[in-house]
């Protein structure tokens, strides 16, 4: 709780308090979306975290969704070598008698899309979540080692 008294209407600004973690919003009242919301939309999207390594047989993806159950994910291919992951988490339903103190995991829409080599094998793609990470596998063509013929020398 702050020692400094609540200023402007209400709100608390963390301009006059040096303990509370608000940011002023200059642009709270317009009609249009302020900057906060767009940080809300896009904080999902940005928390939906995946690693891609390549193997010498395929290209492995990892996504933490924690949360999340595999039948609010989508795993699609697109254009042909497009990897497209989309999902999205719901909010909590509030309660009017719930006094929130903090509010860190995000909610909303996530997307993540990756164009993959030539040599994914895009018709073979697997995926599987469990305990909140979602592995997908995508197989990658053999390379066929160039044949090298050696040439004798004559002289």
């Amino acid at each position: 709780m702050s020692i400094v008294p609540t200023l402007f209407s209400g709100r608390r600004s963390s301009i006059f308090d040096p303990f509370s973690l608000d940011l002023w919003d200059p642009f709270r009242d317009f009609p249009i979306s302020s900057s906060s919301d767009v940080s809300r939309e896009t904080s999902a999207l940005v928390n939906a975290r995946v690693d891609w390594k390549e193997t010498p047989e395929a290209h492995v993806f990892k996504a933490d969704l924690p949360g999340i159950k595999k039948e609010e994910v989508k795993v699609e291919v697109e254009d042909g070598n497009i990897l497209q992951i989309t999902g999205e988490r719901n909010v909590e339903k509030e309660d009017k008698n719930d006094k929130w103190h903090r509010v860190e995991r995000s909610s909303g829409k996530f997307t993540r899309r990756f164009r993959l080599p030539e040599n994914a094998k895009m018709d073979q793609v697997k995926a599987a979540m469990e305990k909140g990470v979602l592995t997908i596998t995508v197989p990658k063509e053999e390379v066929k080692k160039p044949d090298v013929k050696s040439i004798e020398i004559a002289g």
